[in-house]
């Protein structure tokens, strides 16, 4: 399809927290294929690297604050489509993806868009004891009766060459000899963060089809996290051992001041974050999804002894 063809093509698509990790690859995908992409964050600042990816006032950066009406309203004005990317693990989750989700949607609605689309995660679970995952399955309640025909995506956890997850593995593998494993068992099906990206713009573009439907975004294949890191070990050709943590040994470093992860981060980490086939995923759009071997190598150079210039282990 070309760009002059696409559904997208000349449409004014706002982007609801667009300054992250994942809001600079929808950005990407949505300019080639010939929107006009507002992108709207509380910083819009670590947005603007963005700009030369689009045409010449192609791309626009705004001020949001979305737990204020007023301030939703002026950002969402003369939208034909919105995207919800904001969320949060800390603050008042309630305000920011629970009920405050819906009032996104609600303000969306308002301001004549046609299609809507809600980043939510797999994990959504009302019944939950930790707030993120309860308050995740919250808002989707919320956003599909404030915009019935809205789109739910619940990504696994992301990987990209410029995440906080698969490259802090990486770093850590370079620099400590011994590393802790927190839930070694826990089992994940990571997603490359393009193929969400191709996921919004896909169903962004179809309401008509896509409208009122969950969809599951997972990667091709479940690993452990365990495997994870001794994947990531060897594509960064370090020999390290790994100490898998206990339940409670992790609970008890986890309940320290400074920690690198939360008691709530641990009990979601234990649950897993894999596709629960209930339903329809990345296939279902016309989507291959690629595996995270086939990038790791190629990441992973950084973080080898010399970097570039050492030699890769035989396979």
């Amino acid at each position: 399809m070309s760009q002059a063809t696409d559904p997208l093509y000349g449409k004014i698509v706002t982007l609801l927290g667009g300054s992250g990790f994942v809001g600079k690859h929808v950005a990407q995908e949505l300019l080639a294929r010939g929107a006009r992409l507002r992108i709207a964050s509380r910083n819009p600042k670590k947005s603007y690297a963005l700009k030369p990816l689009g045409n010449l006032g192609q791309v626009q950066f705004a001020g949001v604050d979305v737990t204020k009406p007023e301030s939703l309203a002026a950002v969402l004005a003369g939208s034909d489509a919105v995207v919800n990317l904001v969320g949060a693990f800390t603050g008042n989750l309630d305000a920011v993806q629970g009920e405050g989700a819906g009032r996104i949607a609600a303000a969306a609605k308002t301001a004549g868009a046609t299609a809507f689309v809600h980043i939510s995660a797999i994990g959504a679970d009302a019944s939950s004891s930790v707030a993120y995952a309860r308050t995740k399955a919250e808002g989707e309640k919320a956003v599909l009766a404030a915009f019935p025909a809205a789109t739910i995506l619940r990504p696994s956890v992301m990987f990209g060459p410029d995440d906080n997850f698969v490259m802090m593995f990486g770093n850590l593998v370079s620099r400590l000899p011994v590393l802790p494993v927190f839930a070694p068992q826990a089992r994940l099906q990571p997603v490359f963060v393009d193929d969400v990206a191709l996921a919004i713009a896909e169903t962004l573009g179809a309401p008509d089809i896509h409208g009122g439907k969950t969809f599951e975004l997972a990667g091709p294949e479940v690993i452990s996290m365990i495997d994870l890191n001794k994947r990531i070990a060897e594509a960064a050709c370090r020999k390290r051992t790994f100490a898998e943590l206990p339940d409670g040994v992790a609970g008890l470093i986890a309940a320290l001041p400074g920690t690198p992860i939360s008691a709530d981060q641990i009990k979601l980490l234990k649950a897993g974050n894999v596709a629960g086939g209930a339903y329809p995923g990345l296939v279902e759009l016309g989507i291959a999804p690629r595996p995270l071997e086939l990038f790791l190598d190629r990441w992973m150079t950084p973080f080898r002894n010399h970097g570039r210039f050492g030699t890769k282990a035989a396979a």
